[in-house]
């Protein structure tokens, strides 16, 4: 009966905002274009959720009714999920992290690096940079 369509769409908009804007670290030097792209991408996630929930009526799937039970589904199960994994699983994981499968896998928690893009980058220049003057002074 509900637009699984809906249902998903809403369901990723409510995820990802509440990612966004409460497990996401804020910095206290956050910059202007830091804080800019989250309103943007939260704004952008939401027309997304209400065009297809939209494109679901205007294309005769589904009625109005079917629609919003989708999207208040979505929601609901978006915010359950997340309330889950913050508050059960997030505690877990330096455990989870120490357990030997996990230490075979290269399993690693990352939750407490705010930026892990620029954290991974800047560890990798690091170890190219150390890795090419070691290179160096074994070749000369």
């Amino acid at each position: 009966m509900p637009s699984s369509h809906s249902q998903f769409m809403w369901f990723f908009s409510v995820y990802s905002f509440l990612f966004l804007y409460l497990r996401m670290h804020q910095t206290n030097n956050a910059r202007f274009l830091d804080l800019l792209w989250r309103h943007v991408l939260s704004i952008c996630l939401v027309i997304v959720a209400l065009l297809v929930s939209y494109s679901r009526v205007y294309l005769l799937y589904h009625t109005w009714s079917q629609v919003l039970y989708g999207g208040v589904a979505g929601s609901i199960m978006a915010i359950a999920w997340f309330a889950f994994t913050q508050e059960i699983l997030t505690p877990l994981f330096p455990r989870i992290a120490a357990w030997p499968i996990s230490e075979f896998f290269l399993i690693r928690d990352t939750s407490l690096i705010p930026n892990i893009l620029w954290f991974e980058y800047t560890v990798t220049r690091a170890e190219a940079r150390n890795r090419q003057r070691k290179l160096g002074t074994k070749l000369q």
